[in-house]
């Protein structure tokens, strides 16, 4: 139960035992830890280390919920490392708060460049921005630009039928509505 219900059940208390609207009660100020600072310590610890930030998102009850990768996956160890450098930094009894330290999800949407570089030469994923999906090789990464290789069947001068060629497509990450690893079980 958080501190917003608490209040709330006691409001309603108060109220059925026939006190009046006027009567006051206390309310405490229900903090709410700052994305920043959590960014800021989640900076810090990942200096000199070969792990970049993901995430970061704090819902109204300070559920903090850290994503983290690695070109090489992300440790276990690592992630309770990270989460008790946050734990060690943040005041509970000033902000209570539960946190979540992780990786990102294999088949979770692309969030940052470096997941896409990470990516280069597997199949992925696209949705664009007229909700077309296409799946392919990503081929590169330039900047905000990518590179994704489809086969498609095109039509040859001189064929009767179309021939299966591989096409590239290029698109920008901010203009995609996402664009997702394909995990092959082959």
């Amino acid at each position: 139960m958080d501190n917003i219900e608490i209040i709330r059940n006691f409001a309603n208390v108060q109220w059925n035992e026939g006190l009046t609207k006027s009567s006051s009660f206390y309310f405490n100020k229900v903090y709410m830890i700052d994305k920043n600072v959590v960014k800021t310590l989640v900076d810090e610890w990942l200096q000199d280390k070969e792990y970049f930030l993901v995430d970061i998102e704090i819902s109204q009850d300070n559920r903090i919920v850290v994503e983290i990768d690695h070109a090489d996956g992300v440790w276990i160890e690592d992630c309770v490392d990270l989460s008790r450098f946050i734990e060690d930094h943040l005041d509970r009894e000033k902000e209570d708060f539960e946190l979540e330290v992780g990786s990102a999800g294999l088949g979770q949407p692309f969030k940052v460049p470096q997941q896409y570089i990470n990516f280069v030469g597997k199949e992925v994923e696209v949705l664009d921005a007229d909700g077309q999906k296409v799946k392919g090789i990503l081929k590169s990464v330039d900047g905000n630009d990518f590179t994704v290789s489809v086969e498609e069947k095109v039509k040859v001068e001189g064929k009767k039928r179309p021939v299966k060629q591989e096409v590239d497509h290029i698109y920008q990450m901010d203009q995609v509505k996402y664009t997702k690893y394909l995990i092959s079980f082959k």
